[in-house]
């Protein structure tokens, strides 16, 4: 399975002409939250629109950005991750939306404790069978996608804590612009691309237990 991730649109979709023919190829596109820059369902509907016309195949949480109307969107359109599972050729993806509280606060936040029972619920009926593919907008503590100013991890402890429980074996992330990157928790990959409007974007291939990852266009 090839999958693209992209992460913190923020409305703008000029780079996606750019990286067409991985969108193209992938099986899946994710989206690692903030599609929209404070905006409502019409933003995310032109992010989404647009998208479509290189993949079908999108699964995507909302960020800390978006308003609520974003996650209705999402909902409506049937490509909401946001605490639960989907399946698509025989990987289980489930999800998480949100921030932890920031420094100014934003639209979508939630607490360490929401995390905890929301990724709870997200799994519940997830295969045990399947590969399990998480995708968050928060990244999860201490790792090379959470650093915050060059020195400063600021990712979510919960996060990481299921991470090791659960072991899926990608964890697609975004929110921390500066810190695109590929790292890993134990046998789980742990992909930030960057914000996909300086051109950063995540291109992963699982076979069978293998998992092969990089950050393009930075």
């Amino acid at each position: 399975m090839i999958i693209v991730g992209i992460s913190d649109i923020h409305g703008d979709t000029s780079r996606l002409d750019a990286i067409a023919q991985d969108l193209c190829d992938a099986d899946v596109v994710v989206i690692s939250g903030d599609i929209t820059n404070f905006g409502d369902k019409s933003e995310a509907d032109n992010v989404i629109k647009t998208l479509r016309i290189y993949n079908k195949t999108i699964l995507a949480v909302p960020g800390n950005c978006d308003l609520p109307q974003v996650s209705d969107y999402l909902t409506a359109h049937d490509i909401n991750l946001d605490q639960t599972c989907r399946i698509v050729n025989e990987v289980a993806f489930a999800g998480i939306g949100g921030s932890l509280p920031c420094p100014g606060r934003t639209p979508n936040e939630i607490s360490e404790n929401e995390f905890h029972r929301h990724l709870v619920a997200a799994i519940e009926n997830a295969p045990k069978a399947m590969p399990l593919v998480l995708v968050t907008h928060q990244p999860p503590y201490g790792t090379l996608a959470d650093v915050s100013g060059g020195f400063r991890h600021v990712g979510s402890e919960s996060i990481r804590a299921f991470i090791e429980k659960n072991k899926p074996a990608v964890c697609f992330c975004g929110h921390i612009h500066e810190s695109h990157s590929v790292d890993h928790i134990d046998g789980t990959t742990i992909i930030n691309p960057g914000p996909l409007r300086t051109g950063g974007y995540a291109y992963v291939e699982i076979n069978g237990t293998a998992v092969t990852a990089e950050v393009r266009g930075m």
